[in-house]
């Protein structure tokens, strides 16, 4: 369906929902780097979870109040895991991996690796099945993951980050899945995320982590703040719920596939990190896996040549 309605766009509504989704794929590849330059310098995981969802629960919070906490939609074992899955407890794990690996593992194992575990646990808890271009798309992201896992040269503590960043994407994962059974909209989701991750873990930072947070530089406190709380929180979610209005959901959900290999391109000025040849090969492999994962189709060879 996603497919017919790209395909039924005007070339300006494709434009306008091709724009709106590299957007949102700018920021959370932006995300990777600046959240890995942000742990390896003046700002704690601790601290850095506390800036994004202080920022955005207060901001969010309106949406909550006026739209309540649905649990008569979600229950509360499915409203805990939407909090979990992609608040506090998600960015504290994806935060404490980025830390130990380079930017360029993360972006393959982070969001490269989510789709497969959606797939995964939709397979076993909800019995679907999937098309042969989703089953090599799921394959050659496993490829990717492997390749950064086995194949790069060892790294102090790599492992563990690796793991953190495998865990982050399976915490996601649930929760994604628990979104596609509430069929929340996207904003009231994160509302509840932000605002929920904002009362629980707000007291525990200050109480169990010393809130230390305002000794950092306070120009680092201020981009942190506005970069993780409004650009990845608020602004990026509305972009890209904004492409797949305007191109269908496998259409807009395929320009994730961008994210892998951009955020290792933004790590290069950023951070001064530059994959290495197996590196670059896993990361175009978990990029071409999630595009047809995401319902990306492949070329129909076929036809072309009848054409010809």
């Amino acid at each position: 369906m996603s497919d017919q309605i790209a395909q039924a766009a005007p070339p300006t509504r494709y434009a306008l929902g091709a724009a709106f989704g590299v957007s949102a794929v700018c920021i959370w590849a932006t995300w990777i780097a600046v959240t890995r330059h942000g742990v390896t310098t003046t700002l704690s995981v601790y601290d850095l979870t506390m800036l994004r969802f202080g920022a955005a629960g207060a901001l969010l919070l309106p949406v909550v109040l006026r739209k309540g906490l649905a649990l008569e939609r979600l229950g509360p074992w499915r409203l805990a895991t939407l909090v979990c899955g992609a608040g506090a407890p998600y960015v504290l794990v994806a935060a404490s991996g980025l830390r130990l690996a380079p930017a360029a593992h993360a972006g393959a194992l982070l969001p490269g690796s989510m789709p497969m575990f959606v797939a995964a646990l939709a397979a076993v808890l909800m019995n679907e099945r999937f098309s042969t271009a989703r089953k090599l798309g799921y394959a050659l992201i496993a490829c990717g993951v492997l390749a950064i896992v086995f194949g790069t040269a060892p790294l102090a503590d790599g492992a563990l980050g690796h793991l953190l960043l495998l865990g982050a994407a399976f915490i996601w994962a649930c929760y994604a899945l628990a979104l596609r059974a509430s069929r929340l909209e996207s904003l009231h989701a994160a509302a509840l995320v932000s605002t929920g991750s904002l009362v629980i873990y707000l007291p525990i930072y200050f109480l169990v982590f010393g809130g230390r947070a305002f000794d950092a530089p306070l120009s680092d406190v201020l981009f942190q703040t506005l970069f993780q709380g409004v650009l990845v929180s608020v602004v990026a979610l509305y972009f890209f719920g904004k492409a797949i209005e305007l191109l269908g959901a496998s259409a807009g959900a395929a320009f994730a596939a961008l994210t892998p290999p951009m955020a290792a391109l933004l790590a290069v000025p950023i951070l001064g990190e530059i994959p290495s040849p197996i590196e670059q090969a896993a990361l175009l492999c978990v990029s071409f896996g999630v595009y047809l994962a995401s319902g990306g189709r492949l070329p129909d060879l076929a036809a072309r040549l009848r054409r010809g």
